[in-house]
């Protein structure tokens, strides 16, 4: 059974990264162990690159916290050109696999409020009066009108960032 940590413990993203690891490995191939560790970027990530550090930067820091795991995943989720996205960034011992989530185009009203210092989770939770909605649906599960979710749009780039690790042609 593989250890995973997940450097986080976003119930939405501990879902996302079960879901992927079930499917790449088999149901029941893994015990995620969550915990809470620092990004070293803002609240509010903005840019690519910067969101990318933020994911690493958990990975590393996940690995001294639980030394001992087989995977150590993290996923940070940021504001680049009026969309929000995430990174995923997914260690071994031997390999990094990394992904960038699809994007959902933000509406002004929304992107205003965050330009202005305030992270795009409490405005979302603002706005629709969804308490902690970052931990649930968030903006992508309000704007699709729940067609996706955002441990679902999580989840497929966890699948992506998976591939080095299940296939022998990225070795």
């Amino acid at each position: 059974m593989h250890h995973v940590v997940s450097a986080t413990t976003n119930p939405a993203k501990i879902q996302a990264i079960l879901r992927a690891f079930e499917e790449i490995f088999g149901a029941g191939s893994c015990h995620i162990e969550a915990i809470g560790v620092e990004s070293g970027v803002p609240e509010q990530p903005f840019g690519s690159e910067e969101t990318r550090a933020g994911a690493r930067n958990r990975v590393t820091n996940a690995r001294v916290a639980a030394p001992d795991a087989d995977f150590w995943v993290a996923i940070e989720a940021g504001i680049d050109e009026g969309a929000t996205f995430s990174w995923v960034v997914i260690e071994s011992r031997e390999q990094r696999g990394e992904a960038r989530s699809a994007t959902l185009p933000l509406p002004e009203i929304i992107l205003d409020k965050v330009r202005a210092g305030e992270a795009l989770g409490p405005v979302m939770s603002q706005y629709t009066g969804i308490d902690e909605i970052g931990r649930k649906e968030g903006a992508i599960g309000v704007f699709t009108a729940g067609a996706l979710t955002r441990s679902g749009v999580y989840h497929q780039a966890v699948i992506l960032a998976l591939s080095p690790f299940h296939n022998a042609i990225y070795r």
